[in-house]
């Protein structure tokens, strides 16, 4: 079966093809039949493909050569193993699951921009697939930049406004930061080992000949790469200014695809940063930071998609600090939770926007409850999942991670707690401003409130059961003996790591209590918050202090121009004002005026009197004689001279 795998990044190929040229001609129906058909069908071939992985194992399915030049032999190949068949229906399922709920979510597009979208869209799923299937770095470098590319193409979807545009610049120049170093790690490789290859870097000879040195610099290098994709400090801002992008479009970034990619790369790395003890701390702390800060600017948001945004920011900080405490597993299972509540909550914040008429301040809200019955439910579950309330999803994943950070250092514990601890606040505080107490909107808003269609509903209700469920593939020993069938299921992609990993047991009676205390602070926080906020009535008075602080994002943005954006468009200032248009185009428009101005003197001689050229003509011979009679006279005394020596 996994000679078909080809066919799962093809389809959604030929559905950009189609839907791209033929968004003038094919109707609208037509139109989300191929743009879902397509990763509907990748979807159903990544089903047949991870349970040929589950029973015969892992293979490499090489399509055609790719690079032969002197040696480096990199070929077109899939890499079809357990991560990857994992990650391939994490993205195909919820990415089907956006594509039906686009269908509806953007009908009110002209039939041309919405074949635009739909293109955009398939190829992004594309490009991630590409990067998931590759067998090799240099492979994964083309998926990781069509994705990319595909960011900044539906951030900027709607691109007559200009700070849409200026959001998904934003996005492209600052992930180019993070590729950049991804680059010099794939070079350092194939200058060091000839290949970039995985089983072949990976493998006990290729680690050999790589020195300590090598390997941090790799793995450090990588990880700049994964910062800008994963959006970690600092390079973190444009996935904010990413919801400029149409709603169903920020759910396939900060849920399924786009932010992951820098979490797979880590974990399809592992043996290399196992082996970099350093780099993983780097790592680790980084993480950390990442889920800290962002957690404490989404406690002062009103928009509820920013408040989402800074969110994935923060979930993506634990993903990275279950990487660098060695928790692959624990990373890649909330990689899968998040994908699950992310999305959820991301839909049924478009739900919300789609019946409030594109109202995204939840302090204009309120009420929706009895409303949007069905998008109140499932956002309700969704949020219990990222608190990490048993036995929802987030539970068990984020608990893993916690865990193994405990064990590696308490003090990455009790800071990872405390983020868990925010997350339910601004999550909690997010869902009763939306849903509870009374409706604070206009009249005309309140009048047309309305629970969203079948094709918006129905992903909702699919994503809450995997939200509610999901976590149980990764029970851990705690509650039953080798019931962690995902642990199991990806053991062969991490033995490497295990068997040099020094382990870090949490012992069994401190587990439960460190699992009854957090569970019964984040329930308290939830309470607190639902008390705090479900009486709000809006007012006009403005933050202070460190409120105002939070609400500005800590000046992040601000810094940044400050330092960075302005001193760099005051330098291209100069070489443009001063440097192009007063030496470069004054060298090259000098040389044209002198010619110019020696032309015209030379045009008079031309006045077209004979007798004027007669006298030119006689001087002409005069000097001609006089040159060559000097000529003959310098001859004749340097030879004397020589014979006189």
């Amino acid at each position: 079966m996994s000679k078909l795998v080809y066919l799962i990044p093809l389809f959604p190929l030929l559905g950009f093809l189609i839907n791209g040229l033929g968004r003038k001609q094919l109707s609208k129906s037509l139109i989300g039949i191929v743009g879902s058909g397509a990763v509907l069908a990748s979807f159903i071939v990544s089903v047949l493909v991870f349970l040929d992985v589950k029973s015969n194992g892992a293979s490499v399915v090489t399509l055609f050569p790719f690079i032969d030049v002197k040696g480096l032999v990199i070929p077109f190949a899939f890499q079809v193993d357990q991560l990857s068949s994992l990650f391939l229906l994490i993205i195909t399922g919820i990415g089907f699951l956006i594509h039906l709920y686009s269908t509806a979510y953007m009908h009110e597009e002209e039939n041309q921009h919405y074949g635009r979208y739909f293109a955009y869209l398939n190829l992004f799923v594309f490009s991630m697939l590409l990067l998931i299937l590759g067998s090799n770095y240099v492979i994964m470098f083309i998926g990781w930049e069509g994705v990319g590319l595909c960011s900044y193409l539906l951030i900027g979807y709607w691109f007559k406004n200009n700070d849409y545009n200026y959001a998904a610049k934003k996005a492209f120049i600052m992930n180019r930061i993070g590729d950049l170093g991804f680059l010099l790690a794939v070079f350092w490789l194939i200058f060091k080992l000839g290949t970039a290859t995985y089983t072949d870097v990976f493998s006990a000879a290729s680690l050999a000949k790589l020195s300590a040195f090598d390997i941090t610099a790799i793995t450090t290098l990588l990880f700049v790469g994964a910062m800008g994709k994963s959006a970690q400090i600092p390079l973190y801002t444009w996935l904010p200014d990413a919801m400029a992008g149409p709603t169903p479009v920020s759910a396939l970034i900060h849920a399924a695809t786009m932010v992951t990619a820098g979490i797979y790369m880590i974990a399809r790395s592992n043996i290399l940063y196992t082996m970099a003890p350093g780099t993983q701390t780097l790592v680790a702390i980084v993480g950390l930071a990442t889920a800290i800060f962002a957690a404490t600017i989404a406690l002062k948001q009103n928009d509820i998609k920013k408040v989402l945004a800074y969110s994935t920011v923060s979930q993506l900080g634990y993903m990275f600090l279950g990487l660098g405490v060695g928790a692959y597993t624990g990373a890649v299972f909330h990689v899968m939770t998040h994908a699950f509540f992310k999305a959820l909550l991301f839909l049924g914040a478009g739900s919300v926007i789609h019946a409030m008429h594109h109202e995204q301040d939840i302090r204009k809200m309120g009420g929706l409850k009895k409303h949007l019955p069905i998008t109140h439910i499932t956002f309700l579950l969704a949020c219990l999942a990222i608190a990490g309330i048993p036995p929802f999803s987030g539970f068990f994943s984020k608990d893993e991670i916690l865990m193994a950070a405990y064990g590696k250092n308490p003090l990455y514990y009790y800071v990872g707690l405390g983020g868990a601890l925010m997350t339910a606040f601004y999550m909690f505080r997010l869902y009763t401003l939306t849903f509870l107490g009374g409706f604070r909107g206009t009249h005309e808003q309140e009048h047309h409130l309305h629970e969203s269609p079948a094709a918006m509903t129905i992903p909702l209700i699919v994503l809450a059961f995997l939200s509610v469920v999901g976590g149980l593939i990764g029970i851990p020993e705690l509650f039953a003996k080798d019931a962690h069938s995902l642990e199991h299921f990806l053991a062969p992609i991490f033995a490497g790591s295990a068997a040099i990993a020094e382990a870090h047991h949490v012992e069994a009676s401190q587990e439960w209590i460190l699992l009854g205390v957090s569970t019964v602070l984040i329930i308290a926080v939830i309470v607190y918050a639902v008390n705090s906020f479900k009486k709000y009535q809006a007012n006009s008075a403005e933050n202070t202090g460190v409120a105002k602080l939070l609400e500005n994002k800590w000046y992040v943005d601000e810094l940044y121009n400050a330092v960075i954006v302005n001193p760099l468009h005051l330098l291209a200032g100069f070489f443009k004002n001063i440097i192009e248009k007063n030496l470069i185009d004054g060298a090259v428009n000098g040389v044209g005026r002198l010619v110019g101005y020696g032309s015209r003197q030379l045009r008079l001689i031309q006045s077209g009197q004979v007798g004027n050229y007669l006298i030119i003509m006689v001087l002409a011979i005069v000097v001609f004689i006089l040159i060559w009679f000097n000529d003959l006279t310098i001859v004749y005394y340097l030879t004397r001279l020589f014979k006189m020596a």
